[in-house]
């Protein structure tokens, strides 16, 4: 296999090879840029091909401030899993260090498990996320609300948790947690991280779950519009309910429907009535279709059993 800079001649293959990526994963909320060959001015660009026939190519930009960014990697399918992509990434790098440049970027959706996986196998770490927001939505300022929320275990031993949020909480970034109860068979959790942070609460949850060997609940009202639980057991969430299913981002159906509240596991785990919970746990897409979140989370509180809920 040899990679080789691209030439004018190879301008049909890169449109196409361009069409087809964005056709099969373009995923983002807008849509894809026009293809054209204006895209690739100023741009290294490199193909990589096998027997003279082109299998895949990379494009980017070197950056004198010291790194490389590499805007797309495409291998045919038939051509995967045969190291192309290193070989051109492997290419991209040595014309950058040529330059006297030592780091290399790229970016990867979210939710591309695969690539990221692909990508972490190369060596490519994490060292910033890139976050977005529906300009409508910024406007009505509706991602300033306030956060808030707490976290429940299904426990009488407040030693044990206190131990546990002691051991954990200063890992995720938090400090200064209160521990408090038990009230009605629950030991509830509160702290700064909690309410501001949702992946920092939900990861602590699991990790209370774990350390506990117990059902955790982390409920809670995010951005001042959307109320949110998620239940877990033995460190797994076994159900999570979201009352604006999309609200941090379009899903696909199938996600859309598992953010619907499962009445039969909230009344394994906590003994809540499913008739109850199905009443109180509904979703919409607007906010004007549910009643106001902090009513809606004390709703869904008081059917699960949990006092204190919120803010505490």
């Amino acid at each position: 296999m040899n990679v080789r800079e691209a030439t004018a001649a190879d301008e049909p293959t890169l449109l196409a090879f361009t069409e087809a990526i964005f056709g099969e994963n373009w995923d983002r909320p807008w849509r894809p840029p026009e293809i054209t060959p204006t895209m690739f001015d100023g741009k290294l660009v490199l193909v990589a091909e096998n027997d003279g026939e082109p299998v895949g190519y990379a494009f980017g930009e070197l950056d004198p401030q010291g790194y490389a960014h590499v805007n797309i990697v495409y291998v045919v399918p038939e051509r995967r899993r045969q190291g192309v992509a290193t070989a051109l990434l492997t290419g991209f790098g040595e014309r950058a260090r040529a330059q006297g440049i030592e780091h290399l970027t790229l970016d990867v959706a979210t939710r591309n498990e695969v690539g990221r996986e692909a990508w972490r196998r190369l060596g490519f770490t994490e060292w910033a996320e890139r976050l977005r927001v529906p300009i409508e939505r910024l406007e009505q300022h509706d991602v300033h609300g306030e956060s808030y929320a707490s976290l429940h275990v299904q426990s009488d031993d407040r030693e044990a948790v206190e131990a546990a949020v002691g051991r954990y909480l200063p890992r995720l970034g938090g400090s200064g947690g209160r521990v408090e109860g038990p009230r009605n068979g629950w030991v509830a959790v509160y702290a700064e991280l909690v309410d501001r942070d949702r992946k920092a609460r939900e990861r602590l949850a699991s990790e209370l779950s774990n350390a506990t060997a117990a059902v955790v609940c982390a409920i809670s009202v995010d951005d001042g519009v959307v109320v949110r639980y998620v239940l877990y057991e033995r460190g797994s969430v076994v159900d999570e309910y979201q009352s604006l299913p999309e609200h941090f981002g379009p899903l696909p159906p199938g996600d859309v429907v598992a953010l619907g509240a499962n009445p039969t596991v909230v009344s394994r785990l906590t003994g809540a009535e499913p008739a109850q919970v199905r009443a109180v746990a509904r979703t919409a897409s607007s906010p004007d279709e549910l009643p106001p979140p902090d009513q809606l989370l004390q709703q869904l509180a008081e059917v699960m059993g949990l006092e204190g809920a919120g803010r505490g």
